[in-house]
């Protein structure tokens, strides 16, 4: 049975891969006819301006949308692992927000873009010790205490961000509508950059997969089965930190993939992250495609930031799992 739920979410989610994939490429404030697109993509059609446009500015920003997607998610998935909370994610608690002021203080230095990602790197890194040192308690960490740190780290870190804009100056309004979520600066290049640390990040998350399984039983039960709870824990917040402050470094804060995806795919497919994590990275991809081709087409063509909305879809998400999880609370 369970199996029969797996091909059917891989099913469904490769269905609408190929819709929205579609749709990307159809819609936008230049109308482009599914002839064009056909002639496009066979190779048929490769100077004209609507090829231009297709393979210079929608393709890179589909292909961004799934690979930022499917890290966010990852992230999320293996956030949720090390904090056993369903409500962990790197936007949530604050990973998120140390990534972005990072990134935004390599912007006022006026580096160049591969520098965005290593100050969010170590930003990030950052701010996921500092939570995971205050939020844990026995071994175990608690929500309230997790919800609280995070919201007053993300707190903290919003007026640092805020003042590294007010020091941009002219610079600020193009700043805040990237820290919103923005991936119209896609490009080939930006796409070959993130491959490799997504690429890396799945490999690792894979190979500790049954160790990750561990830490859902307790800290105590997984250091009985031999595994070093404390420096597995350390080194899957610094992968979750690179490829989160990766994803934010070229596409600003994007919000609640990591929370809405990994617990969807975990209901309909159990926990174990053998199939989980690859399952919700693929999901997650898909995801965000789907939200960025509601951003840049439901008031085309004017575009919405993409945080806005992941939000309106991750906030009353978030608010049920808050609800169900004090419920739970409550009921032990």
């Amino acid at each position: 049975m369970k199996f029969r739920r797996i091909h059917a979410l891989i099913g469904a989610v490769s269905l609408l891969l190929v819709l929205f994939f579609f749709f990307g490429l159809f819609f936008g404030s230049v109308k482009i006819s599914l002839g064009e697109i056909g002639a496009i993509l066979s190779g048929r059609d490769t100077t004209s301006a609507a090829a231009k446009i297709i393979n210079g500015i929608r393709l890179p920003r589909i292909v961004m949308a799934l690979l930022v997607g499917m890290m966010l998610s990852a992230a999320g998935t293996i956030t949720q692992a090390v904090f056993r909370n369903p409500l962990a994610d790197p936007y949530i608690i604050g990973i998120s927000s140390g990534a972005v002021s990072g990134a935004v203080l390599a912007f006022i230095l006026k580096l160049p873009d591969i520098w965005y990602g290593v100050f969010a790197f170590f930003t990030a890194m950052g701010t996921a010790f500092l939570i995971f040192r205050l939020a844990g308690k026995r071994g175990k960490t608690d929500t309230a205490a997790l919800l609280i740190i995070g919201v007053a780290v993300s707190a903290f870190l919003g007026a640092l961000t805020s003042f590294f804009m007010y020091l941009a100056g002219q610079d600020s309004y193009r700043v805040m509508v990237w820290t919103m979520g923005y991936l119209g600066a896609a490009s080939w290049s930006r796409v070959g950059l993130l491959v490799i640390p997504l690429v890396l990040s799945l490999l690792y998350f894979l190979y500790y997969r049954h160790d990750v399984d561990a830490l859902l039983l307790g800290d105590e039960e997984a250091h009985s089965l031999g595994i070093p709870v404390g420096n597995l824990k350390r080194q899957l917040l610094v992968v979750v930190s690179l490829i989160a402050a990766f994803s934010v470094a070229f596409t600003g804060m994007i919000g609640f993939v990591g929370l809405i995806v990994p617990h969807a795919v975990r209901l309909c497919i159990g926990s174990s992250h053998s199939r989980l994590l690859p399952l919700a990275a693929y999901t997650g991809g898909i995801f965000l495609l789907f939200a960025d081709t509601l951003a840049r087409t439901l008031l085309s063509p004017i575009e919405i930031p993409i945080g806005v909305i992941t939000a309106f879809f991750g906030a009353p998400f978030f608010l049920f799992l808050a609800v169900m999880n004090g419920k739970g609370r409550a009921h032990a």
